[in-house]
C-alpha cells in the first residue's frame, strides 16, 4: 500500500510538472493573426497624417478614420515600401499563401468562370506549414484561389459533379473550397463568397456557425461580412464549443471583402457613411479626393470606399479587443496587409490591375509587443511572397519553410540581428498579365505589350517607360528610358535577374531580349 502511494505521488508530480511546462511553452509560442482586407490602399489609414509618419508618405495620406489600425501601427512596425507584385485578387492571394510567384503557384489571373487558374494542390502553403508545426489553423472570409467549376445544384449547395443535380456555378468570380487538398490543412473553415457585403454566400465546416448546415451547404446570414466574420472569429477565440485545441497556439487568416467594390448604399456601412463622409459632413468631394490626378466626376464612390474602410477598422478593433481580454494580444503576431491598393479615380481609373503606385502600394504592419519593439518604421522593399517566410521565421519556425519558397525572410532585419547577413532587395518584380516591371524606392520601370491589330499571334511592345515616384508620386509624367539611360539600364538588369529567379514565362521564352538584360 505504501509503495502504491509513492508511485501515485511521483506520477502526480510528473504530470503536474508536464502540465506546467506545457503551459509555459504555450505562453512563449506566439499566436498569429493575418488580417487581409481586399483592395485597401496603403495610405487609407489616419495614422499616416500624424507627425511621426507624414514624412514617409509619398504624396498625400487619405482623409479617413481608422483608430484601431492606428493603434497597431503605433505599437508595431510599419513598412513604408510594401507593394503587391501582381495587383489583382487571386494572383496576390496565390503568392501570399505559397511564398511563390505565379509560374510556380498556378495563378496568373483572377480565378473565375472560363479560366483554368487555380492554386496548385500539391504545393505547401502557409496554412499547411503552421499546421505541420502544431498550430490550430483557421480561415475566415474570402478565398478566391480555386478554379471555378459548375459543381453546385440549383440551390447553391456543393454536390461535386457537373452532372445533374450538379452543373451549376455558385458565382462568376469565386467558388467554394471543398474539404481536401485544396483547403490546405485549414482545420476551422468559414468562407464568404460573392462581392455583396450584406448578402455573402457562406460555407463552413462548423455546423453551429451556419444554422446546423453541413460543410458545402449554402448559408446566407444576411449580415455585413466584416461584422459577421468578426463575430465568428471572437467565438473561435473564446472556444466555448471546442472549436480549437486550447493546448495549441492558433494561426488565423481573416480575408475581409470590403472595401472592395461594389460601392453603393446597398453594400456600404451607411452608419459610418453618414457619421463621417456624407455631403453634410464633407460637402466638397475634393476634400476626400485630395490628389492632383483624381477625376472628381469618376470618384464619387470615394465616400462609400472610405466608409467601408472605417467600418472594417471597427470590426478589426473588436477582434483585437477580444485578444486583449484573453491576455494573448501581446504574444500574437498581428499582420495587417492587403492584396492590392485602389486607384480611387486617379487617372480616371477605379480598382487595380495597373502599375500606378496607388494600385501597387499596400499597407503592411506587424504588431507583436512580446517580440518586436513598437513604434518603428521600416523602409525595406517588401512584397507579397515575402510574407510567408517572414511570418514563419518570426514565429520561430524557419525550419518548416521549404527551400523552394521564393520570398525573402525579413525576420533578421526586424529582430535587428546586425551580425546576420541580410541583403535587401534592390527592386521588386511587378507584373500584370501582359506586363512586367521593377519597383524600387524611387522608380517604377514599366514594360507593357499588346497583340498586334493585324496579327493576333504577334506580340508587339506597347510602351516602355519609367516613373520617378518621389518627384512624381501620382505618375503624371512618363519618362522614356532614353532620358535616363543609366537608371533604366540598372533596372532592366534587375528585371532580367528577377524574371530568371522566378522562372517567369518571359525569361523562359527570352521575350524582349533587345531591351531586358537577362543573365547569361
Amino acid at each position: 500500500m505504501y509503495k502504491t502511494g509513492i508511485i501515485l505521488l511521483v506520477a502526480l508530480q510528473f504530470f503536474s510538472c508536464y502540465s506546467i511546462q506545457k503551459k509555459e511553452s504555450l505562453e512563449k509560442t506566439p499566436n498569429v493573426l493575418i488580417i487581409y482586407p481586399d483592395q485597401l490602399r496603403r495610405y487609407s489609414a489616419s495614422f499616416w497624417s500624424e507627425s511621426q509618419y507624414i514624412n514617409d508618405v509619398v504624396g498625400e495620406p487619405d482623409p479617413v478614420r481608422t483608430p484601431n489600425i492606428d493603434k497597431i501601427a503605433k505599437n508595431g512596425v510599419v513598412f513604408t515600401n510594401a507593394v503587391s507584385n501582381f495587383p489583382l485578387c487571386s494572383p496576390a492571394r496565390g503568392m501570399l499563401l505559397s511564398g511563390l510567384y505565379p509560374e510556380q503557384n498556378g495563378i496568373w489571373n483572377n480565378c473565375r468562370t472560363g479560366r483554368g487558374e487555380s492554386l496548385k494542390d500539391d504545393i505547401p502553403t502557409i496554412t499547411d506549414m503552421f499546421f505541420s508545426a502544431g498550430y490550430n489553423t483557421a480561415y475566415f472570409g474570402k478565398c478566391h484561389w480555386l478554379k471555378n467549376d459548375p459543381l453546385f445544384n440549383e440551390y447553391g449547395n456543393y454536390v461535386g459533379t457537373t452532372k445533374p443535380p450538379g452543373g451549376q456555378y455558385l458565382n462568376k468570380y469565386d467558388t467554394y473550397v471543398p474539404p481536401g487538398k485544396s483547403r490546405h490543412s485549414i482545420e476551422y473553415f468559414y468562407q464568404s463568397v460573392k462581392d455583396e457585403h450584406y448578402d455573402p454566400l457562406v460555407f463552413s465546416n462548423d455546423p453551429n456557425a451556419i444554422d446546423g448546415k453541413k460543410d458545402g451547404e449554402l448559408h446566407r446570414p444576411k449580415v455585413f461580412t466584416p461584422k459577421n466574420e468578426s463575430d465568428k472569429i471572437i467565438q473561435y477565440l473564446k472556444n466555448d464549443r471546442g472549436q480549437r485545441d486550447s493546448n495549441k497556439p492558433f494561426f488565423i487568416m481573416w480575408s475581409i471583402n470590403p472595401p472592395h467594390n461594389p460601392w453603393n448604399e446597398k453594400n456600404t456601412d451607411m452608419e459610418m457613411f453618414h457619421k463621417y463622409y456624407d455631403k453634410e459632413k464633407v460637402p466638397q468631394l475634393d476634400s476626400l479626393l485630395i490628389r492632383d490626378n483624381a477625376d472628381l466626376l469618376k470618384g464619387d464612390y470615394a465616400r462609400f470606399y472610405f466608409a467601408n474602410v472605417t467600418s472594417v477598422d471597427k470590426y478589426i478593433g473588436m477582434v483585437l479587443d477580444e485578444l486583449k481580454k484573453m491576455g494573448v494580444l501581446d504574444n500574437t503576431i498581428v499582420i495587417l496587409s492587403s492584396d492590392h491598393g485602389e486607384m480611387l479615380a486617379s487617372h480616371g481609373k477605379e480598382g487595380k490591375n495597373t502599375f500606378e503606385t496607388e494600385a501597387l502600394a499596400v499597407p503592411f504592419i506587424i504588431h507583436w509587443p512580446r517580440g518586436l519593439k513598437g513604434g518603428k518604421i521600416s523602409d525595406v522593399l517588401l512584397s507579397v511572397p515575402d510574407v510567408l517566410p517572414t511570418t514563419m521565421a518570426l514565429a520561430g519556425l524557419r525550419q518548416y519553410i521549404p527551400a523552394k519558397v521564393q520570398g525573402v525572410d525579413f525576420s533578421k532585419k526586424l529582430f535587428g540581428s546586425e551580425n546576420d547577413l541580410f541583403k535587401e532587395p534592390e527592386g521588386v518584380l511587378i507584373m500584370l498579365n501582359n506586363s512586367r516591371g521593377i519597383h524600387t524606392k524611387v522608380y517604377t520601370l514599366c514594360i507593357h505589350e499588346k497583340k498586334s491589330s493585324n496579327d493576333k499571334k504577334n506580340i508587339e511592345l506597347l510602351d516602355v517607360y519609367l516613373y520617378n515616384n518621389l518627384k512624381d508620386p501620382y505618375q503624371l509624367k512618363k519618362i522614356p528610358i532614353e532620358d535616363i539611360p543609366e537608371v533604366a539600364n540598372k533596372l532592366l538588369g534587375i528585371l532580367g535577374k528577377e524574371l530568371k529567379r522566378t522562372n517567369d514565362p518571359w525569361y523562359k521564352k527570352g521575350k524582349h531580349k533587345d531591351i531586358i538584360f537577362y543573365p547569361s
